[in-house]
């Protein structure tokens, strides 16, 4: 397997056309996208990446801060060869029927944790130190870390539905429909986008618009219209979100943070649409098998195959929107289940492990073809953290499960052999 990746690889070396090595080289470091590929430093830059959500709050030195871990991942990860990280800019004050990530970034309108802020400034100097690059998203629109939900609270709608009453993921979709039609809601937002992307970083002493290790702003993760009848109001609220973005910084990529058109009411038109847009400069697809029912919940091992071929075919729709639109594609967030559905460590990984190799495979594939899909980031790491309980709480270790999932479902531990070693297997044959 791996000779015929490396044979793969090769030859991509030795086509032409694929990707202008010298577009975007301004001296910076600063990734820049050309055509169906990102460029650094003159050269085509594409990865194998992880989410690492809870990155700024490790950074940070006040409540839930811990440098020493922070670092000590970033190395074990610079390690694998994993070099690009998919980070929250910080958490929302969230509902109170929920079990939201903490501390929070933005306790209130214009009222922001300036330890956090400082945490992602570390952050950011720690990456430029090891050459590695973070996508920051700006908001969320699920209320595991306030998200939507934080902003439509400040306007009067109240705390976001329980999902975990009967039809509440129906209430939650209805009550997350009015961010876009709600202005003043979004004007928030955008006040919140102003003061992260223009900020100053107090340990290198750059303007955020300046700073090498950032590769992307991304508007949301895994933004949603939440309506048919709101897919206007939604591709303008992504347009002018990501214009507000480059006249802030000029410098870095956007992205929407989509999971396709899973994520645009089901229509691929609407996410055309929206990755089309001139200040969007790349796409974005998340999946998850389970959560789509390409695989059963109740025993996703069995259905390893069919969540295979059905991302395959997702991957290929959107591996021909991207080709139609010129822009690079990223897989930036996928993952499944440990064996049996169960969390923690110790159980097995035999179907997530398939399933990366999967993935790995179609990145690498790409990238040999010279075809549009120029990096993935798995979801996600959870490294040298431990799950207390099923539940998170304040004081336990941050893991890549967000609070309100079973804490170890979907993380990768440093003592998951098997796991690891398919990742610097691709992460190795990416770099010949």
């Amino acid at each position: 397997m791996r000779t015929k990746i490396f044979l793969f690889l090769l030859m991509s070396l030795l086509m032409s056309g694929c990707c202008n090595k010298s577009a975007g080289d301004n001296g910076t470091g600063i990734i820049t996208a050309d055509s169906a590929c990102f460029v650094k430093c003159g050269k085509p830059y594409n990865y194998i990446g992880a989410n690492l959500w809870y990155a700024s709050i490790l950074g940070s030195e006040g409540e839930g801060g811990d440098r020493e871990r922070l670092c000590r991942e970033l190395d074990c990860l610079k390690e694998l060869g994993v070099t690009n990280l998919r980070i929250l800019s910080g958490p929302d004050a969230g509902s109170l029927l929920a079990n939201p990530a903490k501390p929070y970034l933005q306790e209130a309108p214009g009222v922001l944790n300036e330890a956090l802020l400082e945490g992602l400034d570390f952050t950011l100097a720690e990456l430029e130190k090891r050459g590695m690059d973070a996508v920051i998203y700006l908001n969320n629109a699920w209320d595991w870390s306030g998200g939507y939900g934080y902003y439509l609270k400040q306007c009067g709608y109240g705390d976001s539905p329980n999902t975990n009453e009967e039809n509440g993921y129906g209430n939650y979709v209805l009550y997350c429909a009015n961010f876009s039609r709600d202005t003043v809601a979004q004007n928030l937002y955008y006040d919140y986008v102003r003061s992260i992307v223009s900020r100053k970083n107090g340990i290198t002493g750059r303007y955020y618009k300046d700073e090498p290790s950032i590769m992307s702003w991304q508007l949301c993760n895994e933004p949603r219209a939440f309506a048919p009848d709101n897919k206007e109001l939604f591709a303008a609220w992504i347009a002018k979100a990501a214009s507000l973005i480059k006249s802030i910084d000029p410098n870095h990529l956007v992205s929407t943070g989509s999971e396709g058109y899973i994520g645009c009411e089901v229509d691929m038109e609407l996410c055309e649409r929206i990755h089309a847009d001139k200040n969007i400069d790349y796409l974005t697809i998340h999946i998850w098998p389970v959560n789509w029912g390409w695989a059963p919940r109740s025993n996703p091992d069995s259905g390893i195959d069919n969540a295979c071929l059905e991302s395959g075919r997702y991957i290929d729709e959107h591996v021909a929107l991207a080709k139609r639109l010129g822009k690079p594609l990223v897989i930036e967030e996928f993952g499944y289940s440990r064996q049996g559905n169960v969390s923690g460590t110790g159980v097995p990984t035999d179907s997530r492990d398939a399933f990366y190799r999967y993935i790995f495979g179609r990145v690498a594939g790409s990238i040999a073809e010279g075809g549009p899909i120029a990096g993935c980031n798995f979801w996600g790491w959870g490294g040298s953290g431990r799950p207390r309980d099923l539940v998170w709480q304040p004081g336990d270790d941050y893991l890549c499960d967000p609070p309100h999932e079973p804490q170890g479902w979907y993380s990768v531990f440093d003592c998951d052999t098997t796991t690891i070693d398919i990742i610097k297997e691709f992460t190795e044959a990416i770099k010949r």
